[in-house]
């Protein structure tokens, strides 16, 4: 008997690996097939290249499409762009690829492309798990790897040519749309409708999708946006050469090429087929490493350059857009990881002494604060109100305030973030860091929150419409629904239940430029400290820096 048990246990476990075998889907494309892992009713095809690998001689060109050929095994999850990650080189140049997630059954289904975050310097197309979110919003899902730091924008006069997409360098936007552009030509294979496109980003994926409003290269490309923690920035060409010359110089003094640093910054200014052979040889370590300290600076990485092609030389001030239905959304604290990891407070946060000194406690919760109510409405506010006038399409604006009460999302971590930047990846993925965040977002109020925050963007992605039955009615953002103090969602939850309603930020930049000068909980000189240290020369801080005579101010980063 025993024999005859272990043999049927043995013919049992054959079978359902020839099952799950058998069950592994696949997709035929003109050039090749790819297949894919299933599990749970979601298929996942992972690490397909969509454009040929930007090394060598491709270092600094323009993407090239790739087609597959034969059958391709896209199951496991592509290589990083190079980028400078705890202390050390990860990633390779052979990069570009995407990953497709998609409910196992369904056809003509809208398609979400996501671009991830980390300053354009950092990050990954897996930066949270859309399985789940292919399913709630039964769409198909894609993620993307693009050129990353000085190797996916650099604007150094070597390396422009007559064509006017080459001499942009703009390379890791241009990335973006070669991949758009695979997606048009391939996704209807996977289940995709290519005329229901919405272009998706988080921080600088959000930037970057801004840029593509703005950019008359990617008209048609998409046909709705969404832009998480995004905000209008772009970059002067002049201003960051010089800044990248600065950066390059002492590369070529150290390899001896030239003597000085002056000298160094003529030569390569100059440019020529020695300086772009110099370039294209030098290896990712040292290139990895520059500017890398960045934060949300752009005086230190400087990137989606105002060239005139690309993107237009008046940046946002252009009055032409690719005016498609966008949602932007913002935390409600969203400065307070970047107050956090700022050398000013990062050592007590992360040996945990910031929790006990209570007078560097204060000093963080000032910049907490107030960063985060200029950096939320950098986020959405003042960019709706730079676009409204000339965007032909309606714009929705939202806030998520959960995080803020300690007690509906718990622990130590949410106590200090509060409404984070990132708060809403855990309502599009619950398990989305819960080894550092825990429980805080397993609450059945923010899991209703989730659930009504996932109807609003299944709504959006299909109409260009969020709202729906059921739902709290989501007003356009407009002048007068600001003034009548409904222009913004607002995303919360009690223990219990979500809480959601339309209402309008209560202050402006100069409001709270005025209420810093008159805050006196901190002596003068540390006030003065923390806005020149921590606060200075981010994204959200032009009014602030010239309101303070900031020493790191940089004109006109930002239009």
């Amino acid at each position: 008997m025993g024999i005859i048990k272990w043999s049927i246990v043995a013919a049992v476990f054959f079978c359902s690996v020839v099952n799950a075998f058998a069950r592994a889907p696949l997709v035929q494309l003109p050039s090749g097939q790819i297949e894919g892992l299933r599990q749970n009713g979601v298929d996942r095809f992972l690490g397909i290249r969509y454009a040929k690998a930007p090394e060598g001689k491709r270092r600094w060109q323009l993407p090239q499409l790739a087609s597959l050929t034969g059958t391709y095994k896209a199951i496991q999850e592509g290589a990083v762009c190079p980028q400078w990650q705890d202390g050390k080189l990860t990633g390779q140049e052979d990069c570009l690829n995407l990953d497709i997630y998609r409910p196992h059954q369904g056809q003509s289904l809208p398609v979400l492309v996501y671009i991830h975050g980390g300053n354009n310097q950092t990050g990954k197309a897996n930066e949270f798990n859309p399985a789940a979110l292919a399913q709630a919003l039964n769409a198909v899902i894609v993620q993307i790897n693009y050129r990353l730091g000085v190797l996916g924008f650099n604007p150094l006069q070597a390396l422009k040519t007559k064509n006017l997409q080459q001499a942009s360098g703009n390379f890791g936007l241009l990335d973006q749309r070669a991949a758009l552009m695979w997606v048009h030509q391939h996704i209807g294979a996977f289940g995709g409708n290519p005329k229901q496109v919405t272009v998706a980003g988080f921080s600088a994926g959000g930037r970057d999708v801004m840029a593509m409003l703005i950019s008359p290269l990617f008209k048609g490309q998409f046909q709705r946006a969404i832009v998480f923690s995004g905000g209008m920035t772009t970059a002067g060409v002049a201003q960051s050469q010089q800044v990248f010359l600065n950066a390059f110089a002492p590369l070529v003094v150290a390899d001896k090429i030239k003597p000085t640093l002056q000298q160094a910054k003529d030569w390569l200014h100059q440019g020529g087929k020695a300086v772009v052979q110099y370039l294209q040889q030098l290896s990712l370590q040292r290139l990895v490493m520059l500017m890398n300290n960045a934060g949300i600076r752009m005086n230190v990485f400087p990137h989606l350059y105002r060239d005139g092609h690309v993107l237009p030389k008046q940046g946002f001030q252009t009055t032409t857009y690719q005016s498609v239905p966008v949602i932007m959304l913002s935390g409600q604290t969203e400065f307070s990881i970047f107050a956090l990891n700022d050398p000013y407070f990062a050592k007590a946060w992360h040996d945990g002494s910031l929790l006990n000194t209570p007078s560097l406690l204060q000093q963080y919760q000032f910049v907490k604060h107030y960063g985060g109510q200029l950096y939320s409405l950098f986020n959405v506010q003042q960019s709706a109100q730079q676009m409204y006038a000339h965007y032909r399409a309606p714009i929705y604006g939202t806030e998520v305030q959960l995080g803020n009460d300690p007690y509906v999302t718990p622990g130590v971590q949410m106590g200090l973030l509060g409404a984070f930047h990132g708060i809403f990846m855990p309502l599009l993925d619950h398990n989305w860091n819960r080894h550092f965040l825990g429980d805080a977002f397993q609450q059945p109020g923010a899991l209703a929150l989730s659930k009504y925050f996932r109807r609003y963007l299944a709504n959006f992605i299909r109409s260009g419409n969020p709202n729906g039955a059921g739902l709290v009615p989501w007003l356009r953002w407009t002048p007068k629904h600001d003034q009548q103090g409904q222009a913004l969602l607002m995303l919360n939850a009690n223990l219990h239940k979500a809480v959601i309603n339309m209402s309008s930020k209560s202050y402006d930049q100069q409001n709270l430029i005025v209420a810093m000068k008159q805050d006196h909980q901190l002596p003068n000189a540390i006030k003065l400290q923390l806005i020149h240290k921590v606060l200075d020369g981010r994204w959200f801080s032009h009014a602030l820096d010239q309101s303070f005579d900031s020493p790191s101010l940089w004109p006109a980063v930002q239009k």
